[in-house]
C-alpha cells in the first residue's frame, strides 16, 4: 500500500475537533447545555496555547480533566479553542485551551466519546476522572487525584474515581 501523503489521519482528527467545537458552541448558547448533557474534557496542560492558573499547572503538570456541567462561567468558543471559568476549591479559575490540546472528550449522558492522537506521549493513559455525582459542582482530575470545586457537599465528597477505560466501548 502507498504511503499516505495526504495525512487523512490528521484531517479526520481536525474534523472531529470540529464536533467538540460545535458541542461547546451549543453549551455556550443562551439555553446552555440541553437536557442531561455534560462534558468531560481532558487536555494537555503544557500544550502550546494552553493558559491555566499556575497552581493548577503545578497540581496537574501533564494532563487535566475538567467537567462542564452546571456551574461554569464565561464560556467563549472560537475557531481555534475555548476559554471558560470554573471554580476550584471555591476559587474561580480561568482556563483557555486550543482544540489541539484536547486529548479526550466525553459526554457520559449519551455515551459519546472521542479520543485524539497526540504528537507526543503525555503521560499515563489511565488518568482518572471523577464520576459525575449528583452535584452542581464541576470537577477537575488528573493522574487519579480529584479536585472538587465549589462548595462542599456529601455527594461531591463521595464521588467515585473511575478509569477512563470504563467509559470506552469495548
Amino acid at each position: 500500500m502507498a504511503k499516505d501523503l495526504m495525512r487523512y489521519d490528521l484531517m479526520a482528527q481536525d474534523a472531529l475537533r470540529g464536533v467538540v467545537r460545535q458541542a461547546l458552541l451549543k453549551a455556550a448558547g443562551a439555553e446552555g447545555l440541553p437536557g442531561q448533557h455534560h462534558f468531560y474534557i481532558t487536555f494537555r496542560t503544557r500544550a502550546p496555547g494552553v493558559d491555566i492558573d499556575p497552581t493548577l499547572l503545578e497540581k496537574y503538570p501533564e494532563e487535566m480533566t475538567i467537567v462542564l456541567e452546571h456551574q461554569f462561567w464565561d464560556l467563549n468558543v472560537t475557531e481555534t479553542g475555548f476559554e471558560v471559568t470554573l471554580k476550584f476549591s471555591g476559587v474561580p479559575k480561568y482556563l483557555k485551551m486550543p482544540y489541539s490540546a484536547i486529548s479526550r472528550f466525553h459526554d457520559p449522558s449519551v455515551g459519546f466519546h472521542l479520543q485524539f492522537e497526540q504528537d507526543e506521549i503525555t503521560g499515563d493513559e489511565d488518568s482518572s476522572v471523577a464520576e459525575a455525582a449528583d452535584t452542581d459542582e464541576p470537577k477537575a482530575v488528573a493522574g487519579g487525584k480529584k479536585a472538587t470545586s465549589g462548595k462542599k457537599n456529601s455527594a461531591a465528597e463521595g464521588a467515585e474515581v473511575v478509569s477512563l477505560d470504563s467509559f470506552r466501548k469495548k
